[in-house]
């Protein structure tokens, strides 16, 4: 540390944020993608923009916003990040009002339930909705919320047109004031959810869906940075549902996603595309699990 400041071992630029992710993802690996968000006229969303029409991602639909949102990461040596984060994600965007710019697919992700505009209710049962009307897979990614007060709950009327929920520990520990994963995901599936899958970190994930239980360790890998981890596994999921494969199977595939994903800074550095994830699952060992389903 200096006078005026702290110096990094490194730094990098990269466009990021839960939707553009997930897209540039599951682009990568080979599914016919859209995102709908909306971005800034500036700097930061033409960058934006630029990522998403190289990884082939149709951007027609982006919404013009006052600004793009931009956040800064700070990485820790175990991967794990903190983050600083300009006002725009409040910005007032409403995909409600557009139903024709997502319904088309056969898969929605809502990138980030509970934070703006996912944190209103009424938003959220309006998309969710029209997304089950078109017969759309609806999963939906959680975050932390950042200014309003909003619990699992709030959202009983829309979680029964969700067809999988995927929050990490904290996340779900937040919406549930439970540790244990299976718990967490028993209360969500009591609210109406088909299906719970709970992100552990080092430790694995776990899905649950009625009286079945699957657990998965983690794959043994050094992290180098767990930003849009969680994005790579939600597009590894999405695309294996949509070419037939199972729920377990889709599980197995998306845990190596999230797993190579961690293996370099930036959210869309490491993965490259389905054969780079299928080989990565034939030589990278899994994590012993005990009964208990921690590490071993």
């Amino acid at each position: 540390m200096s006078a005026s400041g702290y110096r990094a071992e490194s730094a990098a630029l990269n466009v990021g944020g839960e939707a553009v992710n997930a897209a540039m993802a599951a682009a990568k690996l080979g599914l016919k993608t859209g995102i709908f968000c909306a971005l800034g006229e500036d700097a930061a969303g033409d960058l934006v923009r630029a990522a998403l029409k190289r990884a082939g991602v149709n951007i027609e639909h982006i919404a013009a916003g006052p600004a793009t949102p931009v956040t800064t990461l700070f990485i820790r040596g175990d991967g794990s990040r903190r983050s600083v984060t300009n006002p725009s994600h409040r910005f007032n965007f409403h995909p409600e009002k557009n139903p024709a710019a997502f319904t088309g697919a056969r898969a929605l992700l809502l990138g980030s339930l509970f934070r703006p505009p996912f944190d209103d209710p009424g938003i959220v049962y309006s998309v969710v909705k029209a997304a089950k009307e078109a017969g759309q897979i609806v999963i939906a990614d959680t975050k932390l919320p950042y200014d309003r007060s909003l619990k699992a709950e709030d959202l009983r009327d829309s979680f029964p047109m969700i067809d999988y929920l995927t929050p990490n520990e904290d996340e779900a520990r937040d919406l549930t004031g439970t540790e244990d994963a299976e718990k967490t995901a028993d209360a969500l599936l009591a609210l109406g959810v088909r299906h719970v899958i709970v992100k552990l970190g080092g430790r694995g994930v776990c899905m649950k869906s009625g009286g079945k239980t699957v657990r998965l360790p983690a794959y043994a890998v050094d992290a180098v940075d767990s930003t849009g981890a969680g994005d790579n596994f939600a597009a590894g999921f999405i695309s294996e549902l949509l070419m037939g494969k199972s729920p377990e199977e889709a599980l197995s595939f998306a845990n190596a996603c999230g797993a190579v994903c961690v293996t370099a800074l930036g959210a869309g550095t490491a993965l490259k595309n389905r054969e780079q994830v299928l080989k990565f699952m034939e030589e990278t060992p899994l994590k012993t699990m005990n009964v208990s389903g921690r590490d071993g």
